[in-house]
This record gives structure tokens, C-alpha cells and sequence, in this order.
């Protein structure tokens, strides 16, 4: 899905020194301010802490950030045509517009025009452009308190049930549940080996992926269907102690977690699962050596299928496991990430 980011590390010297060259490369986003901005910009710099960062605009975009009106974000593969500042600047005037065909040909912009220079320059169309703007800041005002009749008639959306079917294709959940009921709310944690996306459901955490993994999409559908409700950007408690947790391993001084974990599955995948907890940091076993930890000596390809799908990757150690003649085998993350997870957790201190 999305593509790799340079470490967090990098990432931040980066910024502070406004290196131009990693332009495009990432994207910053401060959560004081609700703005996302190049590495360039010339802007006050923020605070580590209250930074998060994206490879491409779409994903800042789309959890909530708008763009800098001083580094132009947006205009990140060289600057763009006039016409497309112009519409861009028209946008943030407005935010809340919503933009039809007729609109852009008053502003003499063929839409056809719009949409290919914006699937090609920033992975999704002009409409979804516009979508992302209004949703995403109708979602923050949502998660502020904000009424949401003023919500959804403030945003552009003609009626309630055009808004709730906007809001719920985005997120997952009608706006109304997305304050008060029941939700997995999602966030992003930043990695030496590439950002990741991690889910918690109040009770535990219950999906840990990294952000390129071709099977999020399955996994997050996964969720929705077993818990029934929204996914939705936000920070829990477990979230906040897994991304403690995550950078003290990542730091080598921790090799085993305490975060709550809520796995759900099926009996045998929740027994590989167990197992594959008990793995000690610094070790590898095969899958039959698993098959034959959880009494079914036979079933090691039923392991391996278990073991590919595993929602919590670290966590639930499935990069422990290999093949039985040595090699490393497949790993949802990618194999380089697999052996670097083992190279450090070897070194580790912890």
C-alpha cells in the first residue's frame, strides 16, 4: 500500500535541518496545529513529540491534516501547473465546498483534466481530493464535540444521509457512533524499518502491520466483521503504551511486550498464536517445531497459514519462525524486515 519512509531518526534530522532533498521522500504532519507540511518548510520547527509522519499527502490528508499554506505540500513533485495552484488555493479558501464538474469549468478546468493530473501526481482524484478534505475535517469536528447537523451541513454535504453514507464508506461507521459507541481506533507508529498502523479496541491491541503490507486491507475487513464497528483514527492507552514498548525494542533494551492483546481467531490459529508468544527473543523455530509445541505434530502448513495471519506483527512473533532447513522463509513485513528483526533482537540488551 503505502511505500517505505526513511527511520524516524532521519526522518526528524531532516526536518530540523530543512534538507530540501528529502522533499517527497516524507511528509510531517504537527497535531498542535492540523497542518502537514514537506521537510523544507521554512515554518517555526515543532516539537518532536507532536510530530507524525506519512510517505505520500493522500495519507496525511486522509487523517485529517491539511496542507501548509507556506511550503504548498501538495506541490511536492516540483512545482505544478498554474491552473492546479489556482485550484488548490481555492480548496483551502474552502475547504468545506463541494466541487462539481460545472465548478471547474467556470475556473476553466476541464474536470478529466483535474482527475488525471491528480491521479497521476498524487495517487488519487480530484473528487477524492476534495472528499478527503471535507471528511477529514469533518471527522475532527466530530471527535471535538462539534453538533453534527452543523457538521454535516457546514462540510458540504447536501443531506444527513449523503453525509452518514460519505462518512461511513471513509470510516467505517456512521458519524453518530464515532463519538460515543463502540470503535477499534487505529494510529500511526513510526519505526526504524518503516512506519506501521496499529489498532486497539479499548480492551487490547488487535492489529499491529506495517502501513506497505499487502494484506492491511484484509486484515482491517477482518476486524470490522468480528467486532462489528467503525474503524477510527485515535489514540487509546494501549496504543500509548505500545508505542512506548516499541520504541524501547526498537532501542534493543526490551524483548518481551506487556501491552493487552485481543486476537480473536479461530481455536487452532489462537493456539499457534500463544505459541508463538512464547518464542524467546534471540531464537527461531520451524513451523513443525510450533506444529509440534501445540500437540498436532502434522499440522505445520496449517501453522504456517496461521502464522501468515497473524494481525499483531512483533508483538505475536511470527518472524521467529522459519523453515526447517535454515532459511528465513515468507514474512507479510517482507524477509529483509524478518532478518533485520532477528539481527536485532539478537543484540538486544533487554
Amino acid at each position: 500500500m503505502n511505500r517505505p519512509v526513511p527511520s524516524v531518526t532521519e526522518m526528524r534530522r531532516a526536518y530540523r535541518r530543512k534538507d530540501a532533498s528529502y522533499d517527497g521522500v516524507f511528509f510531517l504532519a504537527v497535531r498542535t496545529t492540523g497542518i502537514f507540511c514537506r521537510p523544507s518548510c521554512t515554518a517555526r520547527t515543532p516539537l518532536p513529540q507532536n510530530v507524525e509522519f506519512f510517505p505520500t499527502p493522500k495519507e496525511a490528508l486522509f487523517a485529517g491534516y491539511r496542507p501548509c499554506k507556506r511550503c504548498r505540500p501538495m506541490e511536492a513533485v516540483g512545482r505544478p501547473p498554474e491552473w492546479v495552484g489556482a485550484l488548490l488555493s481555492l480548496i483551502e479558501r474552502d475547504p468545506a465546498a463541494r466541487w462539481t464538474d460545472a465548478m471547474l469549468r467556470k475556473e476553466g478546468v476541464e474536470p478529466s483534466r483535474a482527475r488525471r493530473f491528480f491521479v497521476k501526481n498524487y495517487g488519487m482524484t480530484f473528487q477524492a481530493y476534495c472528499r478527503g478534505r471535507r471528511l477529514g475535517s469533518s471527522f475532527e469536528q466530530i471527535r471535538k464535540g462539534v453538533d453534527l447537523d452543523d457538521v454535516a451541513l457546514g462540510y458540504g454535504f447536501g443531506s444527513h444521509s449523503g453525509f452518514r453514507d460519505a462518512f461511513r464508506r471513509t470510516f467505517g461507521a456512521p458519524p453518530g457512533r464515532s463519538r460515543t459507541g463502540a470503535a477499534v481506533v487505529c494510529a500511526w507508529i513510526e519505526s526504524p524499518f518503516g512506519p506501521l498502523v496499529a489498532a486497539s479496541t479499548g480492551k487490547g491491541i488487535c492489529l499491529l502491520e506495517f502501513t506497505d503490507r499487502r494484506m492491511l486491507d484484509h486484515q482491517f475487513s477482518r476486524l470490522r466483521r468480528h467486532f462489528r464497528c467503525a474503524i477510527v483514527p485515535g489514540e487509546d492507552r494501549h496504543i500509548a503504551q505500545l508505542r512506548k514498548e516499541l520504541g524501547e525494542y526498537f532501542d534493543g533494551t526490551r524483548t518481551r511486550f506487556t501491552v493487552p492483546l485481543e486476537f480473536p481467531g479461530s481455536p487452532f490459529e489462537q493456539k499457534v498464536w500463544n505459541a508463538l508468544r512464547e518464542i524467546p527473543a534471540g531464537t527461531t523455530v520451524s513451523y513443525q517445531d510450533v506444529a509440534r509445541n501445540i500437540g498436532r505434530p502434522s499440522a505445520s502448513r496449517a501453522v504456517g497459514r496461521a502464522n501468515g495471519m497473524n494481525r499483531i506483527a512483533i508483538v505475536i512473533p511470527c518472524h521467529r519462525v522459519i523453515n526447517a532447513d535454515g532459511e528465513l522463509g515468507g514474512y507479510g513485513g517482507g524477509v529483509w524486515r524478518k532478518k533485520r528483526l532477528l539481527e536485532l533482537e539478537k543484540g538486544a540488551r533487554g
